[in-house]
């Protein structure tokens, strides 16, 4: 690596394998050198540049001294784990450590260079004050966020979470909901989130004007923080006509994006979490990061040679090195599908950005026209699903992602093949027994809105007591890559 910043080091630094080097900067303060980089906390342990496009990933160092003035970068993006490969990237390339919004929070701040953030999605905190300069945004393709959100928040697998869920809420009902209900709220649950996913990019790309979620209309204040608290108010409860009406709204910006946020929050930076793990377009996707960094004096000093960038992506992604992210754990997307009733949610969503950010107020802007570009690949991509789904080449089952339409056209189905089954000769008393059947499952319905409020409430608990652990248990594994690099 050469230092650009010769006041920060003003000595030739040479990794030799297997042999520990000592040299004197000329700062006074003894530098120790060892393969993968300086062994004091006052210097960062960076990816070794081996020359010829070759090089040794390290692991960055966490401990960062206060007094270095960065330009920080906010890595932004709808819940999932792909912000995660986009800072692992931003450490190797520099040598300094990425922090989460909720480490920040559980364990106070710190002066890292890279900030991960959910923000503002009610998964998400702002809790690294003000020390953002700039945006780099996300984007991962809307179908795959549904599911990863749902892994995410459900752990992966009905039954556990179901099972687990009402044990502990079932002070609420004397007999639990039904399984199918349970599946019912999901649904629709998901397809809320698919409007949030289009509302978190128009967050940032607005630079965090208040909309409302559903309506895409600015909105107040008052309506805004509503809207954040999903376990506390319910979609209707917030309805934009109930909380708004007809008054006249002023934009009204966030003050986080107003007041903490140097460089604003419109990022500079639309990063395609799918490309950046193909072989033929992760490589430029780590240049498009590296660039981000080099733009900056503060941050430039610190950026490994260009030459290197290449062979940084393959270290990663690759030879998987440096923390565990969403590409290190098995894929459980194929195991759903999703209805044309919800994949139209989808591509409604998609069309709405699609259109919006490619409109004359935006097309002369780079990185709304990177934005268009990803979401019309990713539209393109779930309009073949959904031509499959209705050509019936996908056959969905009750435990796929049906939303309500469906769901109730696969109850009929399933009770129409039960009763010809048994009154094959009989088609009259079929019908009637049909319709008598469907009226009395109409008339025995209940309404199990609180309880499932309230199994929602529990899984963001637990979600964020998860979160919590996982801050602590990802310092353990900082720790021991930073050992086992000595």
């Amino acid at each position: 690596m050469k230092f650009r910043n010769k006041k920060a080091v003003k000595a030739i630094a040479l990794a030799i394998s297997g042999v520990s080097l000592y040299y004197k900067a000329f700062d006074s303060n003894v530098v120790v050198l060892q393969e993968g980089g300086l062994s004091i906390n006052n210097h960062r342990s960076l990816t070794i540049n081996l020359g010829g496009g070759n090089c040794k990933w390290q692991p960055p160092t966490y401990e960062i001294p206060e007094e270095i003035d960065f330009y920080k970068t906010m890595v932004v993006g709808f819940p999932s784990g792909d912000k995660r490969m986009t800072f692992v990237q931003m450490e190797a390339l520099t040598g300094w450590a990425a922090k989460d919004e909720w480490d920040f929070e559980y364990l106070g701040m710190t002066n890292n260079p890279f900030i991960k953030a959910n923000y503002p999605h009610h998964e998400g905190i702002w809790g690294w004050e003000d020390a953002g300069d700039q945006v780099v945004m996300v984007i991962r393709n809307i179908r795959r966020s549904m599911v990863e959100y749902h892994d995410i928040l459900w752990d992966i697998g009905y039954a556990k979470t179901w099972d687990e869920a009402t044990l502990l809420l079932s002070q609420l009902y004397f007999e639990r909901p039904p399984l199918e209900d349970f599946l019912v709220w999901r649904d629709l649950r998901v397809m809320d989130e698919a409007h949030w996913y289009g509302w978190f990019i128009d967050y940032w790309m607005e630079g965090g004007l208040m909309r409302d979620i559903f309506t895409h209309k600015i909105t107040t204040p008052e309506h805004w923080y509503m809207l954040m608290m999903p376990t506390v108010y319910s979609r209707d409860e917030v309805a934009y006509d109930k909380i708004v009406g007809d008054q006249v709204v002023t934009p009204n910006y966030d003050p986080h994006c107003v007041n903490d946020v140097s460089g604003g929050c419109v990022p500079i930076k639309i990063i395609s979490a799918e490309r950046l793990v193909k072989s033929e377009t992760g490589p430029a996707e780590t240049r498009k990061i590296a660039e981000v960094l080099i733009n900056n004096p503060k941050m430039a000093q610190y950026v490994i040679e260009e030459e290197a960038w290449d062979c940084v992506w393959e270290e990663l992604i690759m030879n998987r090195k440096g923390l565990k992210t969403v590409h290190d754990r098995p894929t459980t997307e194929e195991e759903y599908n999703f209805s044309a009733e919800m994949l139209e949610e989808m591509v409604h969503e998609l069309d709405r950005l699609i259109t919006k950010y490619s409109s004359s107020d935006w097309n002369t802007k780079p990185v709304a026209n990177d934005l268009v570009d990803l979401l019309q690949e990713h539209l393109d991509l779930i309009q073949v699903e959904l031509d499959e789904v209705n050509s019936g080449n996908r056959v969905l089952t009750d435990h796929d992602f049906l939303g309500p339409t469906e769901r109730k056209k696969l109850k009929i189905e399933a009770i129409e093949k039960k009763l010809s089954n048994t009154l094959v000769e009989k088609a009259d008393i079929a019908a009637q027994a049909r319709r008598h059947l469907m009226k009395k499952a109409e008339e025995d319905q209940k309404d199990y809105s609180d309880f499932f409020r309230q199994v929602e409430k529990k899984l963001l608990d637990d979600r964020r007591t998860k979160i919590k652990a996982n801050v602590f248990e990802d310092e353990d594994e900082r720790r021991k890559l930073s050992r086992n690099a000595k």
